[in-house]
Formats: structure tokens, C-alpha cells, sequence
């Protein structure tokens, strides 16, 4: 095409002196060009848009006390941020395998690390659940140690196109990875109440289920549909403020109790769309066979059901004799890196070593 009658695109423009919408944040999605952007970002406390701040690095390595030569899995590969940091402790000796479900952000990841050197002569990444992990150990044996990172990463979160979030418009989806599953919005279309409710008081401990599955059954009654993020945090917000004992609260109490109903009703369907704990019982049943002796074992949780789950699989796996020790006491993020990254607040992780 002749480039005098090529139309410019400008780049998108946003009101005031800082974007909002996550379009509008080219500087924070180009890390590569806009450093210092990432970095202000970054030291409020804030995870740029389109990037994902890894948690407990430190604590993960010192348990992990990792060797060049070792054979290394990190189940949930994300960002690479964890990736990153245990292969830099091999010294480009040994191999790392890394999977995940999410095929749009994985292929990126890929090719981050392959700018860093860490190429598939170094890393292989596989596109695939971490609950079929038995089926990598049989393909390469098993793993001097091993990281699963149960949290969404930030990338996701803050994309309104992937639906992960109540903060901003878009379908109302939640997939990890899209291409497979039904969405959270086709759930929603053919879920009864007894089952809405039961998924709000399992997966999240929601107080109101009751309260919010009778909404939404008698708004689908009238021809409502929930196609999107805003559509249900709408019902949240409607269904909170018509409680009798929400009434006597003030503004600002209101506001708190929707957003933290709003992110526990999020966070309950993702669990049932990706049936998080179905996988994470594979996960934990097969981490055993998975581990070479002496293998390591760590595992970061961010709500109280990944945690008693994992928690039980341990006990169990030590009594045993799998195990010959893990984590008396979960380890929480520092003080510091909380006031970092507040994403790391709720994370736990616990640990085993293979007998």
C-alpha cells in the first residue's frame, strides 16, 4: 500500500492526568518501552496493567533451595515471574517444565522468557491442566521440586475482555482458558437456585447466598440475562441495599459490603467454571508420584478452601509415609511486600518434602 494513503491511527486518548480503562494504559502494557512507567506503578502499590507481580519469591526459593542440574516444574505458569526466578537459580543447568491452561497469556509468557534466554532447549512449556501433570512425569520422570501458584494472575484479572473482575465492564466469562468450558454467563442461564446457592456457600462462604440466588432466579424470571460483569454486580448491589440490616449502615459501610459480596460471588462462579477444586484434588493426589525422593513441594493458596484442601492432602500424604515432612504453620507474604503488592494479602503457602 502506498504509505501517503495509509490513515494514521492515533493512539487512544483518555480524560485527566491518568488512564482508567485498561486500553488507555499503553505505557503500563509496553514494559519494554515505558521502564520508569512500570516502575511508579509498581512503588504505589499498584500492578500495571497487563503485567502480574509474583508473590513470596524469596520464601519460595529459600524452600526451595533449588540446584543447577536439578529438574524443576512450575505448574502454573502465569506471568513467568515465578518461572523466571527458579531457573535463574539453575544456571541454565538441568531443565524446567511449566504448564498452563490459559493459551492467550502462556504464549506470551513464552516468548518473554525466550527474549531472557531461556529458550526450549532450557524450558519446556506445555499447554495443559496441572491435574495432568502424572502424564508429564511419565513422559520426562519426576521433579527435583515443584510450584503451584493457585492464584488468577493480574493479566487476567485486569482484563476486562476475560470477565475475571466486578471493577470493570465486560462479559461476564471467567474462563481460564476460553476455549473450552461453558462461560460464567451460560452457567448462570441454565443454574437453579438450590445450586446457585450452594455454589455461593462452598466456594466463597457468601453469607447472603440465599439472599442472591432468589434474586437472581426471580430477575431471570422477568427476562433479565446476566451476560456481563456489570449486569451481575448490578443484582449484587441491588439485592445488598434491600436487606433490612444493610439499610442502617452507613455510605461508606454500604459500599464495603457490596464490594466484598461482589468479589466473593466473582471468585465462587470462577471456582465452578474452571472446577478449581475438582482439579486441585488431582493436583494434590498425584504431587506424590510427581516428586523425585527428597523432591520439594510448595503451594500458594489466596482463599480458605484452596487451603484446607491442600492442607488435608499434606496431613494425609504424611501419615502415609509419602512425605517425610511438610509445613507445620502456613507462611504469609511480609509485612512489606503486602504494602508492595496488596494482591499478596490473602496468600498462604504451605510446603512438603517427598520421603
Amino acid at each position: 500500500m502506498d504509505q501517503q494513503n495509509e490513515k494514521h491511527t492515533r493512539r487512544v486518548r483518555y480524560r485527566g492526568t491518568h488512564p482508567k480503562k485498561y486500553n488507555e494504559k499503553y505505557k503500563e502494557l509496553n514494559p519494554e518501552k515505558y521502564g520508569d512507567t512500570i516502575e511508579k506503578v509498581i512503588s504505589k502499590g499498584s500492578t500495571p496493567a497487563g503485567m502480574h507481580i509474583s508473590i513470596m519469591v524469596n520464601e519460595i526459593l529459600e524452600f526451595l533451595d533449588i540446584k543447577p542440574g536439578q529438574i524443576g516444574y512450575d505448574a502454573t505458569l502465569g506471568y513467568g515471574g515465578h518461572t523466571l526466578a527458579m531457573m535463574n537459580c539453575m544456571n541454565h543447568e538441568g531443565h524446567m517444565y511449566a504448564t498452563d491452561v490459559d493459551p492467550i497469556e502462556s504464549a506470551k509468557t513464552k516468548e518473554r522468557l525466550k527474549s531472557k534466554g531461556y529458550d526450549e532447549d532450557f524450558l519446556t512449556i506445555k499447554l495443559m491442566n496441572f491435574a495432568d501433570m502424572d502424564k508429564l512425569v511419565e513422559e520426562v520422570g519426576p521433579f527435583d521440586f515443584i510450584l503451584a501458584d493457585l492464584g488468577v494472575s493480574s493479566m487476567q484479572i485486569d482484563n476486562p475482555e476475560r470477565g475475571f473482575s466486578y471493577k470493570v465492564e465486560g462479559p461476564l466469562d471467567l474462563r481460564l482458558n476460553p476455549e473450552t468450558g461453558i462461560s460464567a454467563a451460560e452457567r448462570l442461564a441454565t443454574i437453579t437456585r438450590e445450586e446457585f446457592q450452594g455454589m455461593l456457600e462452598e466456594n466463597s462462604d457468601e453469607p447472603y447466598a440465599y439472599e442472591l440466588s432468589a434474586a437472581l432466579k426471580e430477575a431471570q424470571r422477568k427476562g433479565k440475562t446476566f451476560d456481563t460483569t456489570g449486569s451481575l454486580k448490578q443484582l449484587i448491589e441491588e439485592t445488598i441495599l434491600r436487606l433490612p440490616e444493610t439499610r442502617k449502615l452507613s455510605n461508606t459501610d454500604q459500599k464495603e459490603l457490596v464490594k466484598k459480596t461482589s468479589a466473593r460471588v466473582f471468585q465462587a462462579l470462577r471456582i465452578d467454571v474452571n472446577n478449581e477444586f475438582e482439579v486441585l484434588y488431582q493436583f494434590m493426589d498425584k504431587l506424590p508420584n510427581a516428586l523425585a525422593p527428597n523432591g520439594r513441594a510448595a503451594i500458594l493458596t489466596f482463599h480458605s478452601g484452596e487451603d484446607k484442601l491442600v492442607k488435608k492432602a499434606l496431613k494425609e500424604g504424611l501419615r502415609a509415609g509419602l512425605y517425610k515432612e511438610i509445613a507445620k504453620d502456613v507462611i504469609r507474604p511480609s509485612a512489606e511486600e503486602c504494602v508492595r503488592n496488596s494482591r499478596a494479602r490473602s496468600t498462604k503457602m504451605r510446603w512438603a518434602i517427598k520421603a
